[in-house]
């Protein structure tokens, strides 16, 4: 059974359905009864855990791991890391809820077994904040293997394209004074990547999808840490039946990890040391 979280202020009620079966990702945000998340509506790369991950409204990509598979350093079987990295389908080890007169939330630990024969403990926080109903995750993970490996991250947060309209558009601390329009590129699928830590203020940017012609003109604001979060992707997709746009702060952007790795940015996390990352978001 998935954990269910309420919340709500003079905009709104809410709920997130956390999922216990992949790392606490969200299933569902369900704001004044209408499910955002795009369900069905998504393409299938053949991965079930992806198809799954992708129908809820927020999935974790990492630790190991984004994007599209790709070789493992150091092996020469052929072995690669799967499709969005190994966190994605690892079951929570155990759960705890907020107590008694403590904002509602939960905390949660996942220990991933990484492509590479690694192993990391994700300590992950869900909060939401009793003034702003504002909803924050803090992530934790430790190297609790015994060998280094890059961490790599990216959130995806799901919105099913139909509930957007002509007024729709994405602006941000990234865009300066520039508003988007929400189908972005050229096609029935595109995406874009660009650095957001230099227009951070105190280390937050943030980016706000809206209005919402089914949310009564609301927006879906979403503010992230650019200290280990230094990009926002985004990516839609309206192909045959599907129809999603996903906002993605990610650590790293767009390269294969051998252009990186030359760059000096997959910096190796040693056994026993931890990063963290932060997002929080909320429909205003």
């Amino acid at each position: 059974m998935p954990i269910r979280i309420s919340g709500g202020d003079r905009d709104g009620d809410f709920q997130i359905l956390l999922d216990r079966q992949s790392a606490l990702d969200i299933g569902a945000f369900v704001v004044d009864g209408i499910d955002i998340s795009p369900g069905t509506a998504i393409p299938s790369d053949g991965d079930r855990r992806i198809d799954h991950a992708l129908r809820g409204f927020f999935f974790t990509c990492g630790p190991d791991h984004i994007r599209h598979p790709e070789m493992i350093e150091g092996f020469e079987d052929g072995r690669t890391f799967p499709l969005h990295g190994s966190l994605c389908g690892t079951p929570v080890g155990r759960t705890e809820m907020s107590g008694q007169g403590e904002p509602p939330g939960c905390l949660a630990e996942t220990e991933v077994q990484l492509a590479n024969g690694g192993v990391a403990r994700v300590l992950r926080k869900w909060t939401v904040k009793a003034d702003t109903a504002e909803v924050v995750l803090s992530d934790r993970i430790t190297n609790s293997g015994d060998t280094p490996f890059a961490p790599m991250l990216m959130y995806h947060m799901n919105i099913g394209g139909w509930l957007l309209g002509e007024d729709t558009h994405i602006v941000g601390t990234m865009f300066g004074d520039e508003k988007r329009r929400w189908r972005f590129g050229e096609g029935e699928s595109a995406h874009f990547c660009v650095p957001a830590a230099p227009t951070a203020e105190d280390g937050w940017a943030q980016v706000v999808l809206g209005p919402f012609d089914a949310l009564s003109g609301r927006s879906l604001a979403v503010r992230f840490l650019t200290q280990t979060l230094p990009f926002l992707q985004m990516w839609r997709c309206q192909r045959g039946s599907g129809d999603v746009i996903s906002i993605e702060p990610v650590s790293h952007r767009i390269a294969r990890r051998t252009e990186l790795a030359a760059a000096g940015e997959m910096p190796m996390l040693a056994p026993g040391e931890a990063i963290e990352y932060g997002l929080a978001f909320q429909i205003r």
